[in-house]
């Protein structure tokens, strides 16, 4: 069976998909806004240790297992030959799978070139789950991203033509009260260059990262509303999914582009409408917090 190193975490939409964790930690581990695995130090898991978790699943189990998520923050690093034989294995072993998908940071992607990750998307690797974080240079700069906005483009159109979905996230209240408006605009442009399968946002929130958040004038609710409704004006992506349903969003918001950018656009002056109406709401800077982890 699978071991972890906790705390382990996936996207929401992999919640039925079986983990094997195949790195620990991650290897871009410098964002000073993450808080993700500040408790882990990076390091890749020796291929059998994974050949034999993938072996060691009950036999019962294997025809019911049609989605696998590789973890931890960026598995796509792992090394290219060995990652084929891995997804070579968990195809063998589970007659039924019909996805894999893992986290892929920009420095994940600088290790595979276009050939190799082909190759992987053959090996049903279909999806990756990017973190963009911001479209904005002044603001990837502040957060110690380590890619600017161009590069990051440059490698996630890489992964497309190779055939992945791509999986972009980036997160409202991230350049902080001044340079909020600037954030919505330069993500929305580049999400518009890219046109991933899915955009979804994130609202910046407290897990091991007070240090990075004392820099910032926090946004209020007010704010992060009116820099979401900047990024939707200028949100004109070909086939995008766009949703805001992680749990530190206090609105939600879900369509299709570009079906759906009028009514997301209606729905974000309704709720500010709405949000009006309760006596210093918009006035508040959202409180949400992760202590455990």
């Amino acid at each position: 069976m699978p071991s972890y190193v906790e705390p382990l975490f996936r996207p929401p939409s992999e919640a039925n998909s079986l983990i094997f964790q195949i790195t620990v930690g991650c290897s871009q581990n410098q964002c000073c806004f993450c808080g993700m695995y500040k408790s882990k130090t990076f390091h890749v898991r020796p291929l059998q240790d994974i050949l034999d978790e993938i072996s060691g699943i009950p036999s019962g189990y294997l025809s019911r297992i049609d989605r696998i998520f590789l973890a931890d923050g960026d598995a796509l690093v792992y090394p290219f030959e060995d990652l084929r034989t891995i997804l070579d294995a968990l195809a063998a072993t589970f007659p039924g799978l019909t996805r894999v998908s893992s986290y892929a940071s920009p420095n994940s992607l600088t290790t595979k070139n276009a050939e190799q990750l082909r190759e992987l998307r053959s090996k049903r690797l279909k999806i990756l789950y990017f973190g963009l974080e911001s479209g904005d240079d002044a603001t990837l700069l502040t957060i110690n991203k380590g890619f600017t906005s161009a590069r990051m483009a440059e490698l996630a159109l890489m992964a497309r033509a190779a055939g992945m979905k791509l999986s972009v996230t980036a997160i409202l209240g991230l350049a902080g009260r001044e340079l909020s408006l600037q954030h919505a605009r330069a993500t929305a442009e580049w999400i518009n260059l890219v046109n991933p399968e899915y955009f979804s946002l994130l609202t910046m929130f407290h897990r091991h990262n007070d240090e990075f958040i004392r820099t910032l004038t926090q946004c209020t609710h007010r704010e992060l509303m009116l820099e979401t409704r900047e990024m939707l004006l200028h949100l004109h992506p070909v086939k995008t999914i766009l949703r805001s349903n992680h749990v530190s969003n206090f609105l939600n918001l879900s369509g299709s582009y570009p079906k759906d950018r009028t009514r997301l656009i209606t729905d974000m002056d309704i709720a500010l409408t709405h949000a009006a109406l309760s006596a210093g709401f918009l006035d508040d800077v959202p409180s949400y917090q992760e202590e455990y982890y």
